[in-house]
C-alpha cells in the first residue's frame, strides 16, 4: 500500500465551526466506540458459556426466534451478508444452525437453530441475565429507556442517510 499523498499544512481545509450538539454527539460516539470494546471483550466471555463466541452468538440471535435468510440476518445485527455467511457456514458445520428451504426465495436459504444451538443459547443466558442484571443495578432505568431510544434514533438517521 502506497503512503498518501499529504498536501502542505497551509493547503488543509478549515473544518467548520463545531456546534455544541456536533461536540456532544462527537463526545457520545468516542464514548459509544469505547462502550463497543468492553461490550464485546463481555460477549466474548458470556458467549464462551454456551461454547459459542461473541460473533457466533449475534448470528443465532438472528435466527433464535425464526429461520431468516442470511441477508436479513445481517441488516438485523448490523454487519455484511458477508460476514453472516461465513460465520453461518461454520455454524451448520458444527451443527449449532441449519439451513432451511426458503418459500420466498429458491436459492437464499434460512438460516434456523438446531437443538444444539438453543442448548448453547440457553447456556449463554444462564451467564448474561445475572450479568446484565447486575451492570444495570445502580443505572436509572428512566436514562437506561432514554439512552435506548436516543440510540435507536440514531441508527434510523445513519441507515437513512
Amino acid at each position: 500500500m502506497s503512503p498518501v499523498a499529504v498536501p502542505p499544512r497551509a493547503d488543509w481545509p478549515e473544518p467548520a465551526k463545531e456546534t455544541e450538539g456536533g461536540a456532544l454527539l462527537t463526545d457520545v460516539i468516542l464514548a459509544t466506540f469505547r462502550l463497543n470494546a468492553r461490550l464485546l471483550e463481555a460477549a466474548q466471555e458470556l458467549a464462551a458459556h454456551g461454547g459459542l463466541t461473541a460473533a457466533w452468538w449475534q448470528v443465532l440471535g438472528g435466527v433464535i426466534d425464526e429461520p431468516r435468510s442470511v441477508a436479513d440476518v445481517g441488516r438485523i445485527m448490523g454487519v455484511s451478508r458477508q460476514a453472516v455467511q461465513r460465520i453461518a457456514d461454520l455454524l451448520v458445520e458444527r451443527g449449532l444452525a441449519e439451513y432451511r428451504p426458503n418459500p420466498a426465495h429458491r436459492r437464499a436459504k434460512l438460516l434456523a437453530c438446531t437443538e444444539a444451538g438453543y442448548w448453547a443459547i440457553r447456556q449463554v443466558s444462564v451467564a448474561q441475565h445475572p450479568w446484565a442484571t447486575d451492570l444495570s443495578k445502580d443505572l436509572n432505568l428512566k436514562d437506561l429507556k432514554t439512552t435506548l431510544t436516543t440510540m435507536q434514533s440514531l441508527i434510523t438517521k445513519l441507515e437513512q442517510a
